[in-house]
């Protein structure tokens, strides 16, 4: 994957290599007016959370102050979080891309911020993505859902980040953040489906979670998602089938105990392994009835929320913490639980790892 320079002239995108390519006409840094600023500063208290991320970068929670005029726009590229150049996807499969950028100018970037299709293939992508509040130094991770083609072959889409007034920010030498992808016929060996038993699946039927079971109280209007809970199961036991692993076995108590988890990070705004009530892993996986010998736990939170598959290649990329894929990778642990909790437009995924 050759991964050079990129430019975007006002938010988030990643760096593009320009060989052999024309890139978009260079773009004069905006100023946001008082308008804009308003507009921008208004669309940010109306989600009031950030966009929480492993690395400790996430936005403070303060509200967004008032751009000065001369503020500049400016990214560099950081990362493929997912999806790096060249990946090979099966035909019609949707996926979740992710780049991670760091703001290097002097504005703050909000929700007024978009990223946006550019040129090439659009691959079923919405007509725009909102950033998270991101500070200047600060670095955010942007995610979209798209689907690969009917036809096998390489295929391409470029992408941009476009500020309040519609400019194309600038990301180090390039304007562009692109997917380029190898679509095949058939599935990868070992990612076909698994079937997995509704009865492992624990949805939380109340706003109340456990309320009476000694997990942590959720009592924000938070909802869960079947198929994003049995998409993470089948894009684990995929990934150990590729890396001729057996497959992990799902337990109820541990769905549990990783969904009670998730509605107490989405009703609390919480990114981590300490619960609102001071809870672990382990007493968690106490509290379920599950007698473990060895409990450990992936978490992630994101806004716009990542699909099943999109929270396991993310977790698998991860170089800030390599226990992650450790975990996925695991010889020592057998059974797992997944749990899944959406509010106020966050995601948020725990998966727990024991074994008896």
């Amino acid at each position: 994957m050759i991964r050079n320079l990129f430019i975007v002239a006002s938010l988030t995108t990643v760096l593009l290599s320009a060989c052999g390519r024309q890139t978009p006409a260079e773009t004069a840094t905006p100023s946001l007016t008082e308008t804009q600023v308003a507009t921008a500063t208004q669309a940010s208290t109306a989600t009031e959370a950030p966009t929480w991320l492993p690395t400790d970068t996430s936005t403070p929670e303060t509200p967004i102050p008032t751009n000065l005029p001369d503020c500049t726009n400016s990214a560099s590229f950081v990362a493929d979080i997912t999806i790096p150049d060249n990946s090979e996807v099966a035909t019609g499969t949707t996926f979740t891309k992710t780049w991670r950028i760091n703001n290097t100018g002097t504005c703050i970037w909000g929700p007024g911020y978009r990223l946006t299709h550019y040129s090439d293939e659009q691959m079923g992508a919405p007509d725009s993505v909102p950033l998270g509040v991101t500070w200047p130094g600060q670095s955010l991770d942007i995610s979209v859902d798209l689907t690969a083609s009917e036809s096998s072959g390489t295929h391409r889409g470029n992408f941009v980040v476009k500020n309040p007034a519609g400019l194309i920010m600038k990301v180090g030498d390039d304007s562009r953040l692109w997917v380029i992808i190898k679509v095949t016929n058939t599935a990868a060996a070992g990612a076909t489906a698994i079937p997995v038993s509704t009865s492992t699946l624990v949805l939380s039927t109340s706003n109340s979670s456990d309320s009476n079971s000694g997990f942590a109280h959720a009592t924000c209007p938070f909802t869960t998602d079947r198929d994003k809970l049995t998409e993470t199961i089948n894009a684990v036991n995929a990934y150990r089938a590729q890396n001729s692993l057996p497959a992990y076995t799902v337990n109820m108590l541990l769905a549990r105990a990783a969904q009670t988890h998730a509605d107490d990070m989405a009703c609390n705004k919480l990114f981590g392994h300490t619960g609102s009530d001071g809870s672990t892993p382990q007493s968690r996986v106490a509290t379920s009835g599950y007698i473990a010998s060895s409990v450990t736990e992936n978490v992630y939170g994101s806004y716009p929320p990542l699909s099943g598959q999109g929270v396991v290649n993310w977790w698998i990329n991860d170089k800030t913490d390599l226990h992650h894929n450790q975990n996925l990778l695991s010889t020592t642990f057998t059974e797992i639980g997944v749990g899944y909790s959406f509010f106020d437009n966050y995601g948020y995924y725990a998966i727990v790892f024991a074994k008896p």
